[in-house]
């Protein structure tokens, strides 16, 4: 089950690769209902303790798959829940040191409205 705030506590970790601490996560919420495709996503900017990270420092996981920011245009057929978490990895040789740090998370995304259809009447019948 998701936490309320955006950021969630649970995810928030880090990571290593061989024994080697080479960054950490942070697991995100969507706020928007209807869920978006990854290629609707801006790239995030991730800032802790007053340090910001950006572009290919953070990587995007989705449905159990990794997407390097410079690519999530490029993915419009993989869809963001807004009931799953996103995990964004933030490379950082070391990680961060264990104890309480203020985390902030700044990501966009465009909303993808299609217009009615003026050429279907009431209940989807076409006119003639």
């Amino acid at each position: 089950m998701l936490e309320q705030p955006v950021i969630q506590q649970r995810g928030f970790r880090n990571v290593s690769q061989g024994g080697t601490i080479t960054g950490f996560q942070v697991a995100i919420r969507l706020p928007y209902y209807r869920g978006v495709w990854l290629s609707q996503l801006r790239p995030a900017t991730v800032t802790v303790d007053g340090v910001t990270y950006r572009d290919a420092a953070v990587t995007w996981s989705v449905a159990g798959k990794t997407y390097e920011q410079s690519t999530l245009g490029e993915h419009g057929d993989v869809h963001w829940n807004s009931l799953d978490p996103a995990v964004l990895t933030i490379r950082r040789p070391g990680g961060l040191t264990p104890g309480i740090h203020e985390v902030q998370v700044a990501y966009q995304w465009s909303a993808s409205y299609m217009p009615p259809r003026m050429d279907l009447g009431f209940g989807g019948m076409a006119r003639n």
